[in-house]
């Protein structure tokens, strides 16, 4: 990406503007947060479906990582994380995205398996487009994104 890893960090960190730009999420509610830890509670909707679910967000400042817990909702698992490598000129990053999870309804994981690759990667741009907005526009290069689910 060409902006820096703490940009990146931050625009990641900030799970209350997630319903501004990120497609599927409907609203979000931090309940705890501390310099390390939010909790927070997820609305997504997809189709004919809408979700709540809660999870754990450990924020690991110095080490622009950023790693979510699932804590309640439909999921019968969810792992998240975000790593923010930065370059050797520190003026752009490297992002090490994972992310993996399974509904416990059937009819749930059948309707986002068949579109899953196609979300992720609208989420990822929605990300690009974020940081876009924030610190200034550069173009975003298509990056490798690491993916399952």
């Amino acid at each position: 990406m060409p902006y820096r890893a703490d940009q990146m960090f931050d625009l990641v960190a900030d799970v209350g503007r997630y319903p501004e730009f990120l497609p599927w999420c409907q609203a979000t509610r931090i309940r705890e947060r501390s310099d390390t830890l939010l909790v927070a509670d997820m609305v997504i909707g997809f189709k004919i479906f809408r979700e709540r679910f809660t999870s754990r967000v450990a924020l690991d400042w110095e080490a622009k990582r950023v790693d979510v817990a699932y804590s309640d909702g439909p999921f019968k698992y969810l792992k998240n994380h975000w790593i923010f490598i930065p370059t050797e000129n520190g003026q752009e990053c490297d992002i090490d995205f994972y992310v993996d999870f399974e509904f416990r309804s059937k009819l749930l994981q059948s309707a986002i398996s068949v579109v899953f690759n196609e979300a992720v990667t609208k989420m990822v741009n929605a990300f690009e487009s974020r940081a876009d907005d924030l610190y200034g526009g550069a173009p975003t290069p298509s990056g490798a994104v690491s993916q399952r689910g």
